[in-house]
């Protein structure tokens, strides 16, 4: 077998090793770095058997889980699948029909009021008070949780300007969808809690301010905090998600990283990019070929058959000009899923 070629791309998630020019192993270290994370952190919230029975339709059935402090946890489903019953339960707005519900070692369940003061709750239509300014709006809801004026000052100034609101005086009836949204969140955070619900926090904002609100709820983990959301931006789940959990009516069909899920709906295949003079060469294979990005391409299942398959690439005179691993994305698994 010739040596691999020279100036070969990897695209991440996948770390390829080489020996002697050959691919041996495909290492994971970034999930198995998260994956040893997560056994020593804190458990933040343990659900077993949770249902919600409304007159006879079942939203909710025997959804059991748990995840750690300081994570990012999605929930995903079609419409209907019962991803804002879940969160509402959560959140301590709705009690199970059965089953419980433990939250940084409340039960939420029998004591939901004792929950409030660590929750950020975001639903997916947030109704303001749209004759208020944005500071007095928050000042409102800092005396609520009992806050300072000073605290409350203080807070309102960080959030404001950690969001990128600036109100300029208008009320927030005059304020654009974004920035409503971003006064809403900044709602959610005036009090500092622990835990943050968000029911489709980005749904029908422009693409700027949707990467933006999804770029500060990783801040928001890297201050300690716990974020919970649905949303139907999959890739944007994908992104910045440490587990997921898949919904289907009513049950869950999945939970973990995305790591498991790829493993569970499917394995890891391998994009071979090449150029080559004379494709004829290649007639007679085994390989399929096609051509994407101005290039030849042709796939393979595990690291055995993409040896073959750049070697033969070689042989007939053509170069490897990069390599993809491509895994199943969310929008395939739930396709795969079905309603």
């Amino acid at each position: 077998m010739k040596g691999w070629p020279a100036g070969i791309q990897t695209s991440h998630p996948a770390i390829h090793l080489y020996v002697n020019g050959t691919i041996v192993h495909d290492t994971k270290i970034f999930d198995h770095h998260s994956a040893t994370l997560r056994e020593y952190a804190k458990t933040m919230i343990t659900a077993t058997n949770l249902v919600k029975n409304y007159d006879g339709f079942v939203a909710l059935d025997r959804v059991s889980f748990e995840f750690s402090d300081g994570e990012i946890f999605g929930i995903i489903g079609h419409n209907g699948a019962g991803k804002t019953t879940l969160l509402k339960i959560i959140s301590g707005l709705i009690a199970p029909t059965s089953g419980s519900l433990s939250i940084n070692g409340i039960d939420v369940v029998k004591d939901p009021v004792s929950l409030k003061g660590m929750l950020g709750y975001l639903p997916e239509e947030s109704r303001l008070y749209e004759t208020m300014t944005v500071e007095n709006y928050l000042a409102f809801f800092g005396e609520i949780y009992g806050l300072s004026q000073q605290v409350i000052r203080e807070r309102s100034r960080q959030l404001l300007a950690v969001l990128s609101l600036e109100p300029n005086g208008k009320k927030i009836g005059e304020f654009s969808k974004g920035m409503k949204r971003k006064a809403a969140i900044a709602r959610s955070l005036i009090h500092d809690p622990k835990l943050l619900v968000y029911d489709e926090a980005t749904s029908g904002l422009d693409p700027m301010t949707s990467r933006f609100i999804a770029d500060y709820m990783r801040t928001l983990k890297r201050e300690g905090k716990t974020v919970i959301l649905s949303a139907h931006n999959l890739y944007q789940v994908e992104a910045i998600c440490d587990r997921v959990m898949i919904l289907r009516r009513g049950q869950m069909v999945a939970f973990g990283s995305m790591s498991e899920l790829r493993e569970q709906f499917g394995s890891l295949t391998y994009m071979v990019f090449f150029s080559i003079g004379d494709p004829v060469k290649l007639l007679g294979h085994s390989k399929t070929y096609a051509q994407e990005e101005g290039f030849y391409t042709s796939s393979a299942e595990d690291i055995k058959e993409l040896n073959e398959c750049t070697a033969l690439i070689t042989e007939a005179g053509g170069k490897v000009e990069k390599i993809e691993s491509r895994y199943p994305s969310l929008e395939e698994m739930l396709v795969k899923i079905g309603k």
